[in-house]
């Protein structure tokens, strides 16, 4: 793993610095690069498919590129709060710009129906009706991983144990991005899913995550020690007071990490009002159609007295 020597910065966190090995930068370069090709195909054979789509997906591939492929990787190694920011992208941040690209109904627009595609195709219908997919995609099972994502993460000692090892904390990320995609899957995908989610599901999960940041940004504000020891022992060249970085990265859980939830939020609501007021106006239609039909029936009963 490579360590910066320069003390941290805004131009070292963005600088162009890679890993050894950059195993999240070549998967965001791979996703980007299928996702553009079924686009490609979907437009060279006349369909259409959202550019706005293709521009959110690909907009999160490059933050995947940036958070894991720049120096903040680098820094992460050893700083608490450059981790814990890298953790709310990959959960936060990433996921949901992917997820609104509406990868799966690319995947089954722009795969061929014969050859490998076929293959890839019964794969992906299978994935979607299996029992897995649905316990996955469950509140009662992606709330716990959030849970312990932060707070049994760092205060159980685990993170510590596994941020010490290259394998650990590559582990770590990718574990990040999968829980996040989760997450961000029942509440803003347009993909078809195993299970829709009820808006009082959506609105209970978006809650408890709320809460589940804010314990734990109030957790590393208010302790005095540091809480993970692998991040006590910083560089002496970067000058940090591991206290002081706790504290920032308690802040980033409570207001990064609390931002993008409470955009969620207010999206789940007004996807709702719209539901229920589109819902209101045809039933509205079908009973104004039922009394105009019961008028006419009146009034030919009428005509005939």
């Amino acid at each position: 793993m490579w360590t910066p020597s320069l003390p941290p910065s805004i131009d070292q966190f963005l600088a162009p610095n890679l890993q050894p090995i950059p195993v999240l930068p070549i998967i965001g370069l791979i996703l980007a690069g299928l996702y553009l090709a079924g686009a490609i195909r979907l437009w060279a054979l006349g369909r259409r498919w959202s550019v706005i789509r293709t521009v959110s997906f690909l907009t999160g591939c490059a933050l995947l590129l940036v958070v894991t492929g720049a120096g903040l990787e680098g820094y992460g190694l050893r700083m608490f709060s450059v981790f814990v920011f890298q953790q709310l992208s990959l959960m936060m941040i990433i996921p949901p710009l992917l997820v609104l690209g509406s990868p799966g109904t690319l995947l089954l627009r722009a795969t061929p129906h014969q050859g490998p595609g076929r293959t890839v195709l019964r794969v992906a219908h299978a994935g979607l009706r299996s029992r897995a997919a649905r316990v996955a995609l469950h509140p009662a099972f992606v709330v716990p991983l959030v849970l312990f994502s932060f707070v049994g993460l760092y205060l159980s000692g685990a993170a510590s144990a596994l941020l010490a090892t290259w394998t650990g904390h590559i582990g770590l990320e990718i574990a990040f991005l999968a829980v996040g995609i989760l997450s961000a899957t029942p509440l803003m995908s347009a993909d078809p899913l195993p299970r829709p989610t009820s808006y009082i599901g959506r609105l209970f999960e978006v809650f408890l995550e709320m809460q589940i940041h804010a314990a734990f940004g109030l957790v590393m504000i208010l302790t005095l020690s540091p809480v993970v020891s692998f991040f006590a022992d910083a560089p002496t060249a970067w000058e940090i007071d591991p206290v002081q970085d706790q504290a920032l990265a308690g802040a980033l859980a409570w207001t990064y990490g609390e931002l993008p939830l409470l955009i969620v939020l207010i999206v789940t609501l007004a996807r709702w009002q719209r539901r229920d007021t589109v819902r209101a106006a045809r039933t509205q239609a079908r009973d104004d159609a039922d009394l105009d039909a019961y008028n006419e029936y009146l009034n030919r009963l009428g005509e005939r007295s």
